[in-house]
């Protein structure tokens, strides 16, 4: 039908540029936290990109939930404030006739909900948490950026490398700040390279044809040393992945073979994903109706908040099943029992033409 189509078209558009949005939102937010690691030398900066990605990844399923809430939301809230809806309700279409339509265009979306949520996202956050175990597990000359002072985990040894060659076994303009035994000594060359030892794997930097300058605190000596060639050792390498433990990273097939009330609590939050998706389809109908004289931005404004509470109580049955508190039977389907019946509500009045609160409850506030 004519409206079937237009509705899906709008739909279509609207979800696009609002997954975009948040999208941006989210990798801004987050950029600006891993930008800040990146500049103090916690992460290289040719992490970044990655890091982002697999941040995104993890919030992903969230962020389709809250697009599938707001398109439905706008599209049909324009369709009010346009008094699109009017000519439909003439045609003798009622609000729940499109709950079918939008049901259909949500299905894959909620699809891709919950697989994001089971199996994607869990992923994400197991290779995340193993990328970042394997930045902190590299060598000191891998963790230098060129033209940027880096400190050694030791905390005693200061590098400066202008330029890497040769797939970064060479290095080029080398400054290498060292204090040992109450000495301070500077090393200046030229070029070097990276030379691995076949005994024991270690690995050094031998730098060429440069000078060390070395003064003595205690009694103020400067000394000057021209070399041919001088090695150290780089700090040895640990094993680069590390087991995972958390939780949020565990595979959803390995969460269901436990009995611990903490796997059990994170199961139910993965499934309770996809279906406050669903939930959030019905509330969103009838929460699109517009009142001229309460102004444009109220509904989203109240849908907001009701999406922020309705996250926020299934994180706290979450919370309660995973100290025992709450049965994850009752703990799971308690909150969306909740949001399904205020739905249900609206979805009844609105489609009925009636005001929200019953004509007792508002002659009684009239009273009050």
């Amino acid at each position: 039908m004519l409206y079937q189509n237009k509705l899906k078209n709008e739909l279509f558009y609207n979800s696009l540029s609002t997954i975009l949005i948040l999208s941006g939102i989210v990798v801004a937010q987050r950029g600006v936290v891993v930008f800040r690691l990146a500049s103090k030398g916690i992460i290289p900066n040719d992490s970044i990109l990655t890091i982002l990605v697999f941040s995104l990844l993890k919030y992903l399923p969230i962020l389709l939930t809250l697009t599938l809430f707001l398109t439905i939301l706008l599209t049909l809230s324009r369709w009010f404030r346009d008094s699109e809806m009017m000519i439909w309700f003439s045609s003798g279409l009622g609000l729940t006739s499109f709950i079918r339509p939008i049901l259909f265009f949500s299905l894959p979306i909620i699809l891709l909900i919950g697989f994001l949520s089971l199996y994607l996202s869990p992923w994400a956050t197991q290779k995340s948490e193993e990328y970042k175990a394997g930045l902190k597990n590299r060598d000191e000359l891998a963790t230098i950026s060129p033209g940027s002072f880096k400190e050694s985990k030791s905390k005693d040894r200061v590098f400066y490398v202008e330029g890497f060659g040769d797939l970064g076994s060479k290095v080029k303009n080398v400054f290498v700040q060292s204090e040992q035994n109450g000495k301070l000594g500077i090393i200046v060359s030229n070029e070097g390279s990276r030379v691995s030892t076949s005994t024991d794997k270690d690995e050094y930097i031998v730098l060429k044809k440069g000078k060390r300058y070395e003064v003595n605190h205690e009694n103020n000596n400067f000394t000057e040393i021209k070399f041919d060639d001088y090695g150290f050792l780089v700090e040895r390498k640990l094993p680069p992945i590390i087991d995972v433990n958390q939780v949020e990273a565990m595979p959803t097939a390995l969460l269901l073979s436990t009995n611990s009330n903490r796997e059990i609590a994170e199961f139910v939050w993965r499934v309770s994903l996809p279906i406050s998706g669903i939930v959030l389809i019905i509330l969103a109908i009838p929460l699109s109706f517009i009142n001229p004289r309460t102004g444009r931005s109220v509904n989203i404004i109240i849908a907001i908040m009701i999406f922020a509470i309705y996250n926020n109580l299934m994180g706290v049955t979450q919370s309660y099943i995973n100290l025992g508190k709450l049965n994850p039977y009752v703990g799971g389907a308690i909150v969306h029992a909740l949001i399904i019946s205020v739905a249900s509500y609206l979805m009844l009045r609105r489609n009925l033409n009636l005001p929200l609160l019953p004509s007792k409850v508002r002659n009684l506030r009239l009273k009050k």
